[in-house]
C-alpha cells in the first residue's frame, strides 16, 4: 500500500505532538516534516514536496489562508487539509476558495482526519456535514470592501462613529455611510446583531 507523505503546519507544540501521534500510528501515513509557522511550512513544502499538507489557519507571521494561497500559486497541484478551531462560514469559504480540499475542526476524530487525508491524496474534496452546513448558511451578499471590513472590526470593538473616524482617519460622515452599508450587506438591524453575525461567520475574530 502506498504511503502518503504528510507535512504538518501547526504552531502549537502539543497539538503537533498529538497530530504526529495520531497519524504516525497508521502504516499508510509518513510524516515528512513539521513546521511551527507559515514561512517554515512553505520552505518545507518546497524542499520535500509532500503528498498532503495538514495545516492550521491561525499561524504566526503569515496566516494559514496566505499559506494556502501561496502554495496553490506556486504548486497548483498542492493538496491541503485544513484542521482549525475556526468554525465560521467565512473561514471555511475562504479556505476552500483559496484552494483547500478538506476542512476539519480540531475536535475531529483521528479516523476522520485519516479519511480526509486519504481522499485529498486521491484528488477528492472532503467536507464533512458541519463544513457543508456552514457554507450553505453563508450569504453571498456578505462581500465587504477592505474599508468596510475595517469599519466592521471597529464596530465589534464597540467604537462610536467618531472613534472609528479618528482610528481610520476619515470623516465621520463617511463612517456613517460605511456603517449603513455594512449593516445592509449583513442583513443586520443594528451594531450588536452585526457583531454577532460577524463572529458567527468568522468575518471577525476576537483573540
Amino acid at each position: 500500500m502506498k504511503q502518503i507523505r504528510v507535512l504538518l503546519i501547526e504552531d502549537h507544540f502539543l497539538a503537533r505532538i498529538a497530530l504526529h501521534s495520531v497519524l504516525s500510528g497508521h502504516s499508510q501515513i509518513r510524516i515528512i516534516g513539521e513546521a511551527c509557522d507559515g514561512e517554515s511550512g512553505l520552505a518545507m513544502y518546497r524542499q520535500h514536496r509532500p503528498d498532503v499538507v495538514v495545516l492550521d489557519l491561525r499561524l504566526p507571521r503569515i496566516s494559514g489562508f496566505e499559506v494556502i494561497t501561496e502554495l496553490r500559486k506556486e504548486f497548483p497541484s498542492a493538496r491541503i487539509v485544513v484542521l482549525s478551531n475556526y468554525r465560521g462560514s467565512e473561514d471555511i469559504y475562504r479556505a476552500v476558495r483559496s484552494g483547500a480540499m478538506a476542512y476539519l475542526t480540531k475536535d475531529a476524530s483521528g479516523e476522520e482526519l485519516l479519511n480526509a487525508i486519504q481522499n485529498v491524496d486521491r484528488g477528492l474534496r472532503y467536507l464533512p456535514h458541519m463544513a457543508l452546513d456552514r457554507l450553505a448558511e453563508r450569504m453571498p451578499s456578505v462581500e465587504l470592501t477592505p474599508r468596510e471590513s475595517e469599519v466592521l472590526a471597529c464596530i465589534t470593538q464597540g467604537r462610536s462613529n467618531r472613534e472609528i473616524a479618528e482610528e481610520l482617519r476619515i470623516a465621520e460622515k463617511t463612517v456613517r455611510i460605511h456603517v449603513s452599508s455594512v449593516l445592509d450587506k449583513m442583513g443586520a438591524r443594528d451594531r450588536t446583531q452585526a457583531t454577532i453575525y460577524a463572529l458567527q461567520r468568522g468575518l471577525i475574530h476576537l483573540d
